[in-house]
């Protein structure tokens, strides 16, 4: 039988479409597949394949996958790329068991047939996904617990969809809370207090960390699919409003700070920066709060656009945008040590984009290596070049170290590291540390993404230190602690772990075992996050 929409609810099956975007009239019709086997390889996409892709399947971190593009393939070659993998940077879904070759194979299939479009997600949508379990004049006056706050640590359990509440001093994960599917990232209120959530099923939570123990207090349903949130961070505004970027529907959708009540939604759909090309997918990548202006920074995959949204007049019903052209593909990113300077990467065009802040323009376009992937990025002064700002590539093994100085070095890329593998996700330093901490959890080779290169920050010539942590699963992402002192890494695998390294001797101090503690991946220290130590 040909496949049909069956996988859907009924009512969500009426809403979507066929998309012809990418297919066309002269594109023969690709493989057949049943109705169980569509509805499990669309579920699979969204799951593992639409993050770098996109829904419309138009491509943005990956290449398009259109049916005008693997029609073109045999459908045992496409499964041998998703199964194992590529060079560019797309790891083998299958070798790291993240699927079956099976399901490779289907995939394959579905990739050849027209995308389909889910349902647009309106107000009165999300409206009725708002849940305020417990109102304001329900929670607690002051800290009800005797935790030190300033080194608490959330940490994402991706494929169990919760988030691990762990006291940094104790090491001990005390609360596991219900979140969103796989969420993306995790940010905390300018006060500290609330820790806000979005999992890639535009699921937004927020946690009360002043709760004994810390408890979800708000959640709302933005949209299908979402990756990034920030609150409300300028003087005058702390804490008094939320935001988080979709993927699908395209747009930005502005929330209560406290309660997640929806207050207003905006579109992203319009005209790529470069070519003025209709885009009906922009999607808000990543998202931070100014330091310098009552706005938030969110960057437009697609569009190559980054809008700095002012939040003052909300109240008043008024919301502006500052469209800044920037570079397309844009991805992720983080401040420089002043926090004036916003670095994004347009990561399939190899390049950085230096946003002014302060000035509300784009200070420069930084080309440093295949696929850059800051994560947040890392900040540290360079013994011979001062301040740089450094990030890791997915397609090689290298991280750009960027002068942000004032002076001839400004903008450019004045060292470039060697770090054991590519497939870089993140690295980390703190004001306290001599080291650069990189991780390759993406590489193809076991031994490379289960390892981590650790740089010195005052011998930058010094090939790195390259410390194996374990013997299954990968080695991803990092956080110092409040004192500067612990670097925090996980084993990212379904019976994940969390490393504790001493920064100075570089030898482990503890690990994490729990249960619970499902497919950890990134985790935010309190201290360091909400003032952007990193």
């Amino acid at each position: 039988m040909k496949k049909t929409l069956k996988f859907l609810t009924p009512m969500l099956a009426a809403s979507f479409m066929f998309c012809g975007g990418g297919g066309g009239k002269d594109v023969p019709a690709g493989a057949e597949l049943t109705e169980a086997e569509f509805q499990e390889a669309n579920t699979v996409y969204f799951q593992r394949c639409g993050g770098c892709h996109g829904t419309l399947r138009k491509g943005a971190t990956g290449k398009p996958l259109t049916p005008d593009k693997t029609i073109e393939k045999s459908i045992e070659k496409l499964t041998n790329i998703i199964a194992k993998g590529t060079d560019g940077g797309m790891p083998g879904l299958a070798t790291t068991g993240e699927i079956t070759e099976k399901q490779a194979n289907l995939l394959a299939k579905y990739i050849q047939n027209k995308p389909v479009a889910p349902p647009e997600y309106n107000m009165k949508d999300v409206k009725a996904t708002w849940k305020l379990h417990v109102p304001l004049e329900k929670r607690p006056k002051k800290v009800m617990h005797k935790r030190n706050l300033d080194n608490m640590f959330a940490v994402i359990l991706r494929d169990a969809g919760q988030i691990g509440i762990i006291d940094g001093d104790t090491k001990e994960m005390f609360s596991v809370i219900d979140s969103g599917y796989a969420v993306h990232t995790l940010r905390y209120s300018a006060s500290g207090r609330y820790l806000y959530t979005i999992g890639r099923d535009a699921k937004a939570t927020i946690v009360d960390l002043w709760m004994d123990p810390p408890a979800l207090v708000a959640e709302v349903k933005t949209g299908i699919e979402a990756r990034s949130i920030d609150s409300s961070k300028y003087k005058g505004f702390e804490d008094k409003y939320a935001v988080v970027g979709n993927y699908w529907p395209p747009n930005y959708v502005m929330l209560d700070g406290l309660t997640l009540e929806p207050l207003k939604i905006v579109g992203t759909r319009g005209y790529t920066y470069d070519t003025n090309e209709y885009h009906q997918e922009p999607r808000v990548a990543s998202i931070v709060a100014s330091h310098h202006n009552p706005e938030w920074v969110l960057n437009v995959k697609e569009a190559g656009i980054v809008l700095l949204v002012d939040y003052s007049k909300l109240a008043q019903g008024t919301v502006t945008e500052t469209r800044i052209n920037a570079e397309r593909f844009l991805h992720d990113g983080g401040w420089d040590h002043t926090k004036r300077y916003f670095l994004v990467a347009a990561n399939m065009r190899d390049k950085m984009v230096v946003i002014d802040t302060k000035l509300r323009t784009r200070a420069a376009i930084v080309k440093t290596g295949v696929k850059p992937h800051p994560g947040r990025g890392a900040n540290f002064k360079d013994p011979k070049y001062g301040w740089v700002y450094a990030t890791p590539h997915l397609g090689e093994p290298n991280v750009a170290l960027i002068g942000t100085d004032p002076g001839p070095n400004q903008w450019k890329v004045v060292r470039t590291l060697k770090p054991a593998g590519d497939g870089g996700l993140f690295l980390k330093t703190h004001p306290k540390s001599k080291n650069l901490w990189v991780d390759h959890p993406l590489a193809k080779d076991n031994k490379i993404h289960r390892s981590v290169s650790v740089f010195n920050i005052n011998d930058l010539d010094a090939p790195p230190k390259v410390i194996e942590l374990g013997d299954r699963g990968r080695i991803v992402h990092f956080e110092y602690n409040k004192a500067g002192d612990e670097v925090w890494i996980a084993l990212w695998d379904k019976k994940g772990e969390m490393i504790i390294m001493d920064d100075k001797t570089l030898k482990e101090k503890a690990r994490i075992k729990d249960p619970k503690m499902v497919t950890p991946t990134g985790k935010f220290n309190v201290f360091n996050t909400m003032r952007d130590i990193y």
